[in-house]
């Protein structure tokens, strides 16, 4: 899958936003991508995240919050593929920005919609192979 200019959703980000739809959607979204984007969301208000990483974290939350994607979120099973996607692409690229407290504090929310093992699914983000 080509990734879409996620960039252009950067104005979709909120705070608020992104708090209403990963509450909505985590059972159906799955543990991986809500910890994917919980972790960026945390990374995104550390102080130590550069400005041109926290514009990546912002465009690619914007995405996820935006009804308006490439494959629409309302379609069973690959509704939320391209989300995860470009989240993971995202994650990928600031992985160097993601202390081990942000990982922590995200699997801790992750608690709230998930049981163990649906969390410990969600430790393999970028597959077996990387």
């Amino acid at each position: 899958m080509e990734l879409p200019d996620f960039m252009t959703y950067a104005n979709k980000f909120s705070q608020s936003d992104f708090v209403e739809k990963i509450s909505r959607i985590a059972k159906r979204a799955g543990a991986k991508l809500v910890y994917a984007a919980l972790i960026l969301y945390y990374t995104l208000q550390s102080d130590k995240v550069s400005t041109a990483n926290k514009a990546l974290i912002i465009g690619a939350l914007g995405y996820m919050i935006s009804p308006l994607d490439v494959i629409p979120d309302a379609i069973p099973i690959v509704g939320l593929t391209d989300d995860l996607a470009v989240l993971l692409y995202v994650l990928k690229k600031v992985w160097g920005d993601v202390a081990p407290e942000i990982q922590e504090k995200a699997k801790q929310r992750l608690s709230k919609w998930f049981d163990e093992d649906e969390i410990e699914e969600a430790n393999d983000l970028f597959g077996k192979s990387e």
